[in-house]
C-alpha cells in the first residue's frame, strides 16, 4: 500500500477507535497529562513575571510557559501582548508614548515599569523580565520551559536570536534538549525556522490544522497545540497517528484549561499536556482519574495511541526515512 494511503487509513482507524473509547477510559492506566503553568501560575501571580514562576514552583509544577517579544534596542523580554498597556503602568510612566508598543521602548525603559500592580498591590514591585532573567529563575527551580515566540512578523530574525540566548544560557545542551525545552509559535514559518536552525530542539505549532495537513506539519513540528474547544478525541488520535521530526508520535498540548471538569474532559481525549492558569486545579483533577503509570506497549495501536504517556524526549536530529504525506503546509494559519 502507498505510504500516504497507509497514513490516511491508520488515521481514520485511530479516529474511529478513539470515538469508541469512553472519555474516562481514554487514559486509563496511563500517566496523567503534563501540566504546564500558563505564563507561570498566572491565576495566582502576575503573568510572565518571576513571581509567577516562583508560584508555579511553590505549587510543585515542573513546566512553565512564557511569551517572548523584542524591544527597540533588540533585547528579548517576556511579555504576552505586543504593547505594554494591559500588564504594566506604562501609560502613567510614559503618557506621551502611545500606543505603547513593546518594539518602541528600550529594555531599560521597560525595566522601569510596574508589571504586577495591575494584578495586586502585593506584586507592585514586579518587573517585566528579560528572557535571560526568566530562564535563570526557571533553572533555579529546576523547572522546564515551553517558550512561545510571539508576533514573529514584528521581529524579523527573532527565532535565531531566541536560540542564541537559549544557547548562551546553556539550554541547548543535551540535558535540556532531552526533555526540558519546547519552542512553539502560532506561526508556521516561525516554527519551521526554529526546526531548520536547530533541528534538535523540540517544537510545537499552536493551532488546530486540518487532519489532511498534519503530515506536512509533522516534518517540522513535534507537537500540535490547539485550544481545548477546537479538539475532540478523534482529532487527538489523528495527531498521534503521525510521526514527528524526531521519530516519535506527534503530541498534543491543549490550552487554556482552567477548571477541573474541562481538564478531565481533555485528559479523556488523550492529550499529552494541558496548559493552564490554574495548574494546581488541573493537576489534581487529572491525577484523580489516572491509574498507575504503565509502560507504553506497541499493540494494539489504537489503545497505544489513546493511552499514550509523555516520556523523556530524546534529542536527535531530523529523520528523513519515515513515511509521511506531503510536506507542504500553509505559510500562515489564521
Amino acid at each position: 500500500m502507498h505510504a500516504r494511503a497507509v497514513v490516511a487509513t491508520t488515521t481514520a482507524l485511530l479516529g474511529t477507535a478513539a470515538l469508541l473509547l469512553p472519555g474516562s477510559d481514554a487514559r486509563a492506566g496511563a500517566e496523567p497529562p503534563t501540566v504546564i503553568a500558563h505564563r507561570g501560575a498566572s491565576a495566582y501571580a502576575p503573568e510572565n513575571t518571576l513571581a509567577a514562576v516562583d508560584k508555579a514552583a511553590e505549587l510543585g509544577i515542573s513546566w512553565v510557559e512564557n511569551d517572548v517579544q523584542r524591544t527597540k534596542d533588540g533585547k528579548l523580554v517576556v511579555l504576552h501582548d505586543d504593547n505594554l498597556k494591559r500588564t504594566t503602568d506604562v501609560e502613567q510612566v510614559f503618557p506621551d508614548r502611545a500606543p505603547w508598543k513593546v518594539k518602541d521602548f528600550t529594555a531599560a525603559e521597560i525595566a522601569r515599569l510596574d508589571a504586577g500592580g495591575w494584578f495586586s498591590p502585593v506584586y507592585a514591585d514586579a518587573r517585566v523580565p528579560t528572557l535571560e532573567q526568566f530562564m535563570d529563575r526557571v533553572e533555579l527551580h529546576h523547572q522546564n520551559l515551553l517558550l512561545e515566540i510571539k508576533n514573529p512578523d514584528l521581529y524579523p530574525g527573532i527565532e535565531r536570536q531566541t536560540l542564541k540566548v537559549l544557547d548562551k544560557a546553556g539550554w541547548l545542551d543535551p540535558h535540556h534538549l532531552a526533555g526540558r525545552l519546547i519552542v512553539q509559535s502560532f506561526s508556521v514559518d516561525s516554527t519551521r525556522t526554529v526546526h531548520k536552525l536547530k533541528p534538535a530542539v523540540k517544537t510545537g505549532f499552536l493551532g488546530t490544522p486540518p487532519t489532511a495537513d498534519l503530515a506536512g506539519y509533522a516534518t517540522f513540528a513535534d507537537q500540535i497545540n490547539p485550544s481545548y474547544g477546537s479538539i475532540s478525541r478523534s482529532y487527538v488520535a489523528s495527531v498521534h497517528a503521525f510521526t514527528g521530526p524526531h521519530g516519535r508520535p506527534l503530541e498534543v498540548f491543549t490550552w487554556t484549561v482552567n477548571d477541573a471538569d474541562t481538564a478531565r474532559l481533555v485528559a479523556g481525549y488523550g492529550v499529552d499536556g494541558i496548559i493552564t492558569n490554574n495548574p494546581d486545579v488541573v493537576r489534581d483533577a487529572v491525577s484523580e482519574d489516572a491509574g498507575p503509570a504503565q509502560e507504553r506497549t506497541s499493540a494494539p495501536v489504537a489503545l497505544s495511541v489513546a493511552g499514550r504517556t509523555v516520556g523523556a524526549w530524546t534529542a536527535m536530529g531530523s529523520t528523513s526515512s519515515r513515511s509521511r504525506g506531503p510536506s507542504s503546509v500553509p505559510t500562515s494559519v489564521h
